[in-house]
């Protein structure tokens, strides 16, 4: 039986910090205090982000000296910008290596999308994704416990995102038959040993039997 599954939460058109934490999206309880924070965060995007979020790309792994006039330079080839901003800390001022580059027609902003994901620039091969934050409902940042993707070093990765997507659940049925050959497997062991057991000490036996014959 062929079952569809989504591979992107884009395709379930809600955002479940939960679902992102699973690495086929089934999982049903949160299994780090990250995700339950996320679940439990109550964001809203800023009201300050202006321009069309369905035009807009997320441009981030950036190199933290790449500047608004660099990304105009690389963006502008595909079509006319509106906007373009590199997020910085509110603080020190410094990168925080991800930005918005916002385009005047949305064709133009998937053409960016098909030729700018994993260009080279200054240094860093920069990935390019739809906005999320205002077009996926429910959506949550990294910084609440959400987001999608992250460093397998990290230990807090999300699923069901353009650079991981969620792999291919295994059915209830799949899942219960392999728990069963699992079962069956150390059951097979757990005889084996004790076999094994049996016949040492049958031969101990043997052996001590023998001994008290011959005195």
């Amino acid at each position: 039986m062929n079952v569809r599954y989504a591979k992107y939460c884009t395709e379930v058109d809600k955002y479940d910090p939960v679902m992102v934490g699973s690495i086929d999206g089934t999982d049903e309880e949160a299994h780090d205090k990250a995700i339950i924070r996320a679940s439990e965060a109550k964001y809203k995007p800023n009201k300050g982000t202006v321009g069309n979020a369905k035009k807009t790309l997320f441009v981030f792994n950036l190199n933290s000296d790449t500047k608004e006039e660099t990304l105009t330079k690389v963006f502008k080839k595909h079509g006319t910008l509106r906007n373009v901003r590199v997020v910085r800390d509110i603080v020190t001022g410094d990168s925080k290596n991800y930005a918005f580059v916002e385009f005047k027609h949305s064709s133009d902003a998937g053409n960016a999308l098909k030729h700018c994901d994993g260009l080279h620039l200054e240094g860093n091969r920069i990935k390019v994704e739809q906005e999320l934050e205002r077009t996926l409902k429910g959506w949550v940042p990294r910084r609440l416990g959400g987001g999608l993707g992250g460093r397998k070093e990290a230990g807090q990765l999300r699923f069901g995102g353009k650079y991981r997507p969620w792999a291919k659940p295994i059915l209830k049925e799949q899942k219960l038959s392999s728990k069963r050959k699992r079962s069956r497997s150390r059951s097979k062991e757990r005889r084996g040993v004790n076999d094994k057991r049996n016949r040492h000490s049958a031969v101990q036996e043997y052996f001590k039997r023998d001994i008290e014959e011959k005195k």
